[in-house]
């Protein structure tokens, strides 16, 4: 699975993982939002011009299903961070998810980052970047939750990518129910004429047409 996931985010910076989850537990996830005590914090997007919607990080301990993710996703993208951070010169992250948890908490960075988000009709996300802290894991990943054209209409992934010297370069991603996107927080590598150089990617949603679109997110590293 590696090398696969490995070269299609070479090539066009994010993959697409299908059937990572089963519609079960899309509806068990989904059903967790209105759950206050699962959460530590709740942000609606338009107070702080992020878009329209809302997101909800979860507290410690995580729900099982979510920290299983969290656990399992980790070792092959490490193993994909890892040959990013030889070819761009910077440090490599430990095998395990516990590892990297312990590298979080001696930075300062100890409150869980997964979050569920909801987006009514109008709702959409900015461009922006997942950074919580000096700590960066490079990779993350999106799990669709909700089935498109059933559940809501619109409200596609989109990330761009801000080329060196050149016109950014948006693409488009639409997963089914179940299946997730892996893509980058901040960077990734990319090979020009003179070697690798980084190349600066961001992430949004566009609008929801109708309908309500949940959706799981899995950053690896900690929050300050």
């Amino acid at each position: 699975m590696t090398d696969d996931l490995g070269t299609r985010l070479d090539d066009q910076g994010f993959a697409t993982m299908p059937g990572l989850l089963d519609p079960a537990a899309c509806r068990e996830l989904i059903g967790m939002f209105d759950d206050d005590g699962r959460f530590r914090s709740t942000i609606t997007m338009a107070r702080h011009a992020f878009g329209e919607g809302s997101y909800r990080y979860f507290a410690d301990p995580l729900p099982e299903p979510v920290a299983r993710l969290r656990r399992d996703l980790y070792p092959p993208l490490a193993r994909i961070a890892n040959r990013w951070a030889a070819v761009l010169g910077e440090a490599s992250v430990p095998d395990t998810h516990a590892e990297y948890r312990e590298r979080c908490a001696a930075a300062g960075q100890t409150k869980p980052t997964p979050l569920l988000l909801r987006y009514g009709p109008s709702g959409y996300n900015c461009l922006h970047q997942d950074v919580y802290g000096d700590l960066v894991f490079p990779l993350q990943v999106l799990v669709m939750l909700s089935e498109p054209d059933v559940d809501f209409t619109g409200g596609e992934s989109v990330f761009v990518e801000q080329r060196p010297r050149q016109q950014s370069r948006a693409a488009v991603a639409r997963p089914g129910r179940g299946d997730a996107i892996v893509f980058p927080v901040h960077h990734r590598p990319r090979r020009g004429a003179r070697g690798y150089h980084r190349v600066q990617m961001r992430h949004g949603v566009s609008t929801v047409h109708s309908g309500s679109r949940h959706v799981l997110g899995i950053i690896f590293h900690d929050a300050r």
